[in-house]
């Protein structure tokens, strides 16, 4: 099973992953975080932020998430994940894989921006495409963390 947690900045992604490491554990049930920004932060950073940097550092993702999964290891994939043709790629490569997407209110992103006066915000200066048909959708504007781990723990049964 591929974890796939999407959605726009700021929408708890690396939050719910961790939290679902933790579960996890707790189950003796082997999983492994793939946070976006580490995945960026391991290669030196030596992809920006265009649409085809971001559809690179996915596809860095992407076969991360295949090997674990060959494994017997469950990735729990953290990324804003903005492209729907990556996210059907992922669908036809991936043996069981759950599309979460959180969403959130691209206002807070919006403000956000204008304050740090940042360029290539998904959201903002590059589209995000909203998932056609996720596995699971949570609106994390007000849906607290608990309750959305509750929400995936019972959609994935374990």
């Amino acid at each position: 099973m591929v974890i796939w947690l999407l959605g726009i900045s700021g929408s708890g992604k690396t939050t719910l992953g961790l939290e679902l490491k933790k579960y996890f554990d707790n189950k003796n049930i082997k999983s492994c975080v793939i946070d976006g920004d580490l995945v960026r932060d391991f290669y030196n950073n030596d992809l920006g932020f265009t649409k085809e940097d971001r559809v690179a550092n996915i596809k860095r993702i992407m076969l991360s998430a295949y090997l674990l999964e060959e494994n017997g290891i469950i990735p729990i994939v953290c990324n804003i994940s903005p492209f729907q043709g990556l996210r059907d790629f992922a669908k036809i490569k991936f043996n069981d894989y759950v599309e979460i997407y959180l969403k959130r209110d691209l206002k807070n992103i919006k403000n956000k921006n204008h304050v740090y006066n940042k360029s290539n915000v998904v959201g903002v200066d590059l589209e995000f495409e909203e998932p056609k048909l996720p596995s699971l959708m949570i609106n994390t504007s007000s849906t607290d963390v608990d309750r959305s781990l509750n929400i995936i723990l019972k959609y994935i049964g374990v």
